[in-house]
């Protein structure tokens, strides 16, 4: 299994959560875990998501989650796990 890891960060409003998840579904990429808080009126989310079938189209996928982050107005990411943890591994 190939994963990668979304954040979504930005002023909370209604539908995020639901756009995303929707965005994903459409995709057909299962989401493994999520996980998300709104602090002091900001919206943070990190989900854990399988793309196995996606490695033809990682760019796609990239491109669009950014252009649904602009159109939610939340910066929305998606990275590789392994790229991840090796950016987070001192």
């Amino acid at each position: 299994m190939k994963r990668a890891v979304i954040t979504v960060v930005g002023k909370d409003s209604v539908g995020i959560i639901a756009k995303v998840c929707t965005y994903l579904a459409d995709k057909s990429i299962n989401i493994l875990d999520i996980s998300q808080t709104i602090v002091g009126g900001f919206f943070n989310m990190m989900m854990i998501v399988d793309v196995t079938d996606h490695d033809d189209d990682y760019k796609e996928i990239s491109d669009g989650v950014e252009a649904l982050g602009e159109e939610i107005n939340c910066t929305v990411k998606i990275q590789r796990e392994e790229i991840f943890d090796t950016m987070n591994r001192i």
